[in-house]
Formats: C-alpha cells, structure tokens, sequence
C-alpha cells in the first residue's frame, strides 16, 4: 500500500523530491523566482522521460495555487483574463503535436531550455503582452514544463512590488498548470499511477511556500543565485548526454 506513494521509484528517490518540492518553493516566494526550473531538472533526471513534463505540471500545480492562496490579496486579478485565453490557445496548439516526441529529444529540448533560462533572458516581446505570453509560454510549456521565467518577464514589467510580483505570477501559473495537467489527461497519461507521490510533492510545497513566506529577501540574493545557475547548469549538461545517448543508442531510456 505504501509503495503507491513512491510510484515504483523507491523511497529513498521520493524523499530526494520531497526535499527538492519544498526547497523549491522556497525559492520560488523567497526569490521570486527559479524553484520551477529546480524542480524540473531534478524530476529529469530521476523519472520517466514520458513521465517529466505531466508530473512537473501536476506537482507545480499545487505548489503554485496554494502559493496564489496564500497571497490572493495580493493578486492582481486584472491580468488573469487575457493571460488565460492565449493560454488555452497554446495549450490545445502545444497539445496536439507533443505525443510526436522521441524521449530523447525531450531531455535534449528540457537541458537546452535550463540551460538558455540561465545564461540568458527571456525576448522583450512577452513583456508587452497576457496575451502573448500566454500563448507562447504555454505552447512552450507542453515540451519543456519550466517555462515560469517568460511568464516572471511580463509580470515583472507590469512594475509591481514584491508580494503582488509574487502573488500575480503564482495565479498566472496556477492558470497554466491546470491547463496543461487537463490536456495531457485528454491525452492519456495516466496520472493515478503517480498519484501518492504528487501529493506528497505537492504538500512538501505548501511547507516550502509557507516557510518562504516568511523568509522572503532576508537572504543574499545575488550568492544564491550564482549557486542555483551553477547547480542548474550541471543538471542540464547531464539531461543533455542523457538524452543525447538515448538518441545515439536509439535505446529508449537515458544512460545512468
């Protein structure tokens, strides 16, 4: 009965993710930013090729809405409607075309993407637009999961203070996550095979937000995200041969 909390991955896996869930919702409150792309990186290298993205939304689902229930008052509510229709335009375009690809090149695409999320910026034509970014993003979002850093670039040019960057960018990611979590269910992935296990993930993210909440920018910034770009870098090297030698060996898992 316990097993179905793992997932057939075995415990001492699970409690490696529980601990990344809750670290990287404290980073994501703490520093606005960056827990989305922990999380995912890590889930790459320890589930399923197939099984990365749908699990990434599910988990960050829960995170991200008890993240904008936590700071609803702090939401502006205002930007969610033309967001969330260029996000379903993105998800249904994104939808149909992603049960296409080869494992492989999604761990190649999801290190390339960590990687470019890293050394460089999301382009300045997604702060002009909800609309825009929703779409865009959320086509993204069926490949490659983390895609928080474009949808951060339009809320941080909406000029908000700390708390409502926070709380805005949790709603517009909550509005994401429950969109691609129902299009990959129409596609057929069997998400009550994870089930135990994502809502432990989920709850180990509450825990991280809560105790984010409280810590918010009391920490050194600028140090903790030169740690969490070089940590970051490393896993998406790793994605990148792994998925590059599943390419090679035409095998269809990635080398340890």
């Amino acid at each position: 009965m316990l097993d179905t909390f793992h997932a057939g991955l075995g415990w001492p896996i699970a409690a490696t993710l529980l601990m990344v869930s809750f670290a990287a919702s404290f980073i994501t409150v703490a520093f606005g930013i960056g827990g989305g792309l922990v999380m995912l990186a890590v889930l790459a290298t320890l589930l399923p090729a197939a099984a990365i993205v749908p699990v990434h939304g599910l988990v960050q689902l829960g995170s991200n809405a008890g993240r904008a229930c936590l700071m609803f008052k702090h939401i502006r509510l205002d930007l969610l409607g033309v967001f969330s229709a260029g996000a379903v335009l993105g998800i249904v375009l994104g939808g149909s075309v992603v049960v296409q690809l080869n494992a492989g090149w999604i761990l190649v695409v999801l290190g390339l993407f960590i990687l470019w999320s890293v050394l460089a910026k999301p382009p300045a034509f997604l702060r002009n637009s909800g609309f825009v970014t929703g779409g865009f993003s959320s086509v993204l979002t069926m490949f490659i999961g983390g895609t928080g850093p474009f949808v951060a670039t339009y809320v941080k040019s909406q000029q908000l203070d700390r708390m409502t960057h926070v709380g805005t960018h949790a709603a517009l990611m909550t509005i994401q996550h429950l969109l691609k979590t129902l299009a990959f269910g129409a596609l057929g992935f069997a998400f009550s095979l994870w089930a135990g296990l994502i809502v432990m993930l989920v709850v180990a993210g509450v825990m991280g937000t809560v105790v984010g909440r409280m810590v918010l920018t009391r920490l050194d910034e600028k140090q903790f995200r030169f740690v969490l770009n070089a940590i970051l870098t490393i896993l998406a090297l790793r994605l990148i041969y792994s998925g590059a030698s599943m390419l090679i060996s035409g095998g269809t898992e990635p080398s340890p």
